[in-house]
């Protein structure tokens, strides 16, 4: 099963997943978690070109290029691979995010970037897409204040590319309605575990 996991920056969907993860492994589960853009060394060389903050002057489409390469690269060498063995791989992003990102957030139009990404992943969906969703005020807020997380070039975009980014995100979950579901991020942590917990679990025991 492969299960992507979205959301607007600072939505804590990177902490939560680990704990989810861990949780399913005590279970007997097979767990791999990985990450986008990276998971693997050529697609983390891709990843530190795209987020460089000295990179403030890359064109859109070479960013929405750069994902959807760092994108083939790990799915080549990772994520299929190991849904093969019968692992369930969560990644901290997906291709969602490009729709997200380049496709709203910086004009370029969702159905050009998903094109782009179909032909990259050859037409290659998650099984299920955690879409944690939460103002972004309140997620670059919780950036601001976590000293240990790594600030990228688009956490230093205008409030408005957030924006765009959050609704872009909501518009999706409604197209992709069977994959989709939405997790309100802005609760305590501890329930957004337990609400992200059990999505993931009834949707195991429907596989």
């Amino acid at each position: 099963m492969f299960i992507t996991i979205e959301g607007p920056e600072g939505s804590g969907k990177s902490s939560v997943a680990k704990k989810v993860a861990e949780r399913l492994e005590k279970e007997g589960f097979e767990v791999v978690m990985t990450r986008e853009p990276g998971g693997t060394p050529i697609a983390e060389q891709i990843r530190n070109v795209i987020l460089d903050k000295a990179n403030t002057n890359m064109d859109g489409m070479t960013e929405a290029l750069l994902y959807a390469a760092s994108r083939r690269q790990h799915l080549v060498e990772k994520v299929w691979p190991l849904s093969k063995e019968g692992k369930i791989v969560i990644s901290d992003r997906f291709l969602d995010s490009s729709l997200a990102y380049q496709g709203g957030a910086r004009g370029l139009g969702i159905d050009k970037i998903l094109s782009l990404n179909m032909f990259a992943t050859d037409g290659y969906f998650p099984d299920l897409t955690l879409l944690f969703d939460v103002a972004p005020e309140i997620g670059l807020a919780r950036i601001a204040a976590n000293a240990n997380r790594e600030v990228n070039r688009l956490d230093l975009e205008k409030i408005e590319f957030h924006q765009q980014v959050r609704q872009t995100f909501l518009d999706l979950a409604k197209r992709f309605s069977d994959r989709f579901v939405i997790i309100d991020a802005s609760q305590p942590y501890e329930k957004v575990i337990e609400d992200t917990y059990k999505v993931v679990k009834e949707r195991l025991q429907c596989k």
